[in-house]
């Protein structure tokens, strides 16, 4: 199976999430806080030439680490929680679906009932 969508984002949670309500093959990867030079490689090889999507957290570390991934992926399409939800595991899962429905991702329509 050919993974071509690749999502960053900041823990486990946040993926365990997202792997509950998305219903297509999507490579979800955990930055698990900071970025170093060789968290960046993984990211680099894993991402491979896929589309590369950053949904972090809408707190200080996640806008830090945004910032350093728009950097690193500057083609990548950034995706957002609302502030007032602060985080992807606080978020709720129908709005997680407006999110994911936005950037063309499959979302399974039996989590959201």
């Amino acid at each position: 199976m050919i993974v071509n969508k690749v999502i960053i984002v900041e823990g486990k949670t946040d993926k365990k999430r997202l792997e509950k309500i998305i219903a297509e093959p999507v490579e979800i990867i955990c930055t698990n806080g900071t970025l170093s030079s060789d968290k960046l490689e993984k990211l680099y090889s894993e991402a491979g030439d896929g589309d590369v999507y950053i949904f972090v957290d809408e707190d200080a570390s996640g806008r830090k680490l945004r910032a350093q991934l728009r950097q690193e992926f500057p083609s990548a399409q950034h995706l957002y929680t609302r502030k007032s939800y602060a985080e992807i595991a606080r978020t709720p899962y129908d709005y997680l679906a407006k999110i994911l429905r936005d950037a063309y991702i499959e979302v399974d329509e039996a989590v959201i009932m």
